[in-house]
């Protein structure tokens, strides 16, 4: 294992996954899909004039292009004639296109090639060393992701609250007068720059991953935005850790072993997540339900306690149930002293009687 490009991983984590949350919150998931790929013909472009792959350039060749894609995406929103989700599609499989055209016809020579800016190439990032006079202090790309991440860092911490506010109401954005299109922009451009930096180290296919896996998994979790910013970048970590192991020891892929870990973070967290959670969900169907079945019995007791055919034998087929279900809701009502059997009769107890009068009130009252 090596060090320098786990923490490469875990710093590419939370750069994404904190601007990922305002992407999710804001339904714009698959912007981050477009402008990781769109970007890339921003570099090629940007190579184009500077003809230098570690030219600075190509930074800000790649942030504007992203920013064009957002641009060209809303304006063919705003003709009314399609949808976003169209109008993203069409941006950016023309712009990934054209790049994709240009490489594969122009750059046989550079080390500039499709599979490495999908997959990336962290394993060889320790082999890119950065000098400061003369002495090695290190991965260049440690360097570039630790910078991309105290800039969104220190971008959230300072717009948090025009962030918070536009995400979920840009109108009231717009009356305290925040300009949301200023911050739309901004945040766009912070994603196009995110790109650019982890390209080389971990692919667009990691960094869409990595913006929209752990935010979706925090979403999940905690409703309360503060919160959601400090668990997305936890699980975005987790997820690279697990991930870079799982890729050494089958040897295989380390972006794809990490996006695949994180697809998985997310499942587990949808389906056994404590409060809504899929497992819990039913749980609390089925509890819900025994509650309702209970209260029918009661019911019904209540109801005919001026007779006595309320035999133990006879509820079963008045009520509709099964052997086994009767049984059950019985014997849960015996033993928590709502009912009792007196000459094979079934009668309330006063116990039983508050506390079907208790939810009685409870269904009222919702």
């Amino acid at each position: 294992m090596n060090l320098s490009i786990l923490v490469i991983l875990i710093l590419t984590a939370v750069s994404t996954s904190i601007l990922g949350v305002f992407l999710v919150l804001r339904k714009m998931s698959m912007m981050v899909d477009a402008i990781s790929h769109t970007v890339l013909l921003g570099i090629v472009l940007a190579f184009i004039l500077v003809g230098d792959l570690t030219s600075p350039f190509l930074v800000i060749g790649a942030t504007l292009m992203g920013l064009l894609t957002v641009f060209a995406i809303e304006v063919i929103v705003k003709t009314k004639q399609t949808d976003n989700d169209t109008a993203m599609g069409l941006v950016f499989t023309l712009l990934f296109s054209i790049a994709v055209i240009i490489i594969s016809t122009s750059f046989q020579g550079v080390h500039l090639d499709v599979d490495a800016v999908l997959l990336g190439k962290i394993e060889f990032a320790p082999f890119d060393k950065l000098y400061f006079n003369g002495v090695h202090i290190g991965p260049k790309l440690l360097y570039i992701m630790l910078a991309t991440t105290v800039i969104n860092l220190l971008f959230v911490k300072i717009f948090y609250k025009e962030l918070k506010i536009v995400s979920f109401d840009a109108a009231l954005a717009t009356t305290l007068g925040i300009a949301p299109a200023l911050i739309h922009y901004l945040l766009m451009g912070l994603v196009s720059l995110t790109a650019v930096a982890a390209f080389s180290a971990v692919g667009t296919i990691l960094v869409v991953a990595f913006m929209i896996g752990p935010a979706a998994s925090a979403v999940l979790v905690t409703k309360n935005l503060k919160y959601t910013l400090i668990i997305a970048p936890f699980f975005g970590i987790i997820n690279s850790i697990v991930g870079y192991i799982l890729a050494l020891l089958i040897d295989v892929n380390v972006s794809g072993m990490i996006s695949t870990v994180t697809l998985i973070t997310f499942l587990l967290v949808l389906i056994f997540d404590p409060k809504k959670g899929i497992v819990s969900i039913i749980i609390k169907r089925k509890s819900l339900k025994n509650l309702f079945d209970l209260v029918i019995l009661l019911m019904h007791l209540d109801s005919h306690k001026e007779y006595e055919e309320i035999a133990y034998a006879h509820i079963k087929n008045e009520l509709n149930w099964t052997t086994k279900q009767y049984k059950k809701h019985t014997e849960k009502a015996l033993m928590d002293g709502y009912i009792v059997i007196k000459n094979n009769q079934l009668y309330l107890t006063q116990l039983g009687k508050q506390f079907l009068s208790l939810k009685l009130n409870e269904l009222q009252l919702s």
